[in-house]
């Protein structure tokens, strides 16, 4: 039978985990696992509080590892993220799925994530030290488990931030693929784009090559559709339940090219 263990502090849980035991945050995945009997002999919490912190101070937004998704919801200056939230499972998913643990969700879960990606949100971890992108932290989440204990980025613009997810099942069905694009724009020039993608790879992932086709210019028709053109260069989208490698790359610059539009493309 699984044990479960509370321990003061994310730091103490840290030093537990691995071998025969994980962490255990809101277990909308990792519950999966133990109802099945095939998970960890025991399981780490930590009763920190400031993993439930939201804090918005000037255009600087810090979530705790352990924000659900239902309060993220609740919270005015996080507005710009409720379409994301809102689309994470149902009611049940919202109140328990965290910040940290969608980070580590694996394909096709993992939203918000995407949309902390395309956010440029930094990571900090449950041993202090520099916080590290976000970026690096996807990249390397199979290879050096970590725990985290916040995530901090800046609140984008009004308009500047758009999110598109597409699934089979409304309004909780899981990705088909999803979308999130952090366009600013300065002098009606884009500046700093940023886009991500989740569903079409192991874990979220940058469209560089759409990247680089928004950077410094305006978001009109003709920069839309040569976004489009290049939205799956390298991307490893994959064959599953919900849809083949091929319907992915197929229906990708179209969805892309719906988010853009609405997000002011002309």
């Amino acid at each position: 039978m699984t044990q479960v263990e509370t321990v003061a502090s994310l730091a103490d849980a840290a030093r537990q985990v691995g071998g025969d035991a994980a962490y255990f945050g809101g277990g909308t995945v990792l519950m999966r696992a133990v109802n099945a009997g095939e998970g960890p002999a025991r399981l780490i919490r930590a009763a920190d509080p400031a993993l439930r912190d939201v804090r918005v101070s000037g255009d600087r937004v810090r979530l705790g590892a352990g924000v659900t998704m239902a309060q993220v919801l609740r919270e005015r200056d996080l507005e710009f993220l409720h379409p994301v939230a809102r689309q994470i499972g149902g009611p049940q998913v919202r109140a328990m799925g965290t910040v940290g643990g969608n980070l580590f969700a694996p394909h096709p879960y993992g939203d918000f994530a995407v949309a902390l990606l395309a956010l440029g949100a930094d990571v900090t971890l449950a041993n202090g030290g520099t916080a590290r992108p976000l970026d690096d932290v996807l990249r390397d989440r199979d290879r050096a488990p970590v725990l985290v204990s916040a995530v901090e980025f800046s609140r984008p613009r009004d308009g500047a931030f758009g999110f598109h997810k597409v699934s089979r099942v409304k309004p909780k069905g899981v990705s088909v693929l999803a979308i999130a694009v952090h366009a600013p724009q300065s002098a009606g020039r884009i500046q700093g784009a940023r886009v991500a993608w989740g569903a079409m790879g192991p874990a979220p992932m940058r469209g560089n090559a759409v990247e680089r086709v928004l950077e410094g210019a305006t978001l009109d028709a003709i920069t839309i559709d040569r976004a489009a053109q290049v939205a799956t260069e390298g991307l490893t989208p994959p064959t599953d339940a919900l849809a083949t490698s091929w319907y992915r790359s197929e229906v990708a610059g179209v969805h892309l090219k719906r988010l853009l539009t609405s997000m002011g493309g002309r």
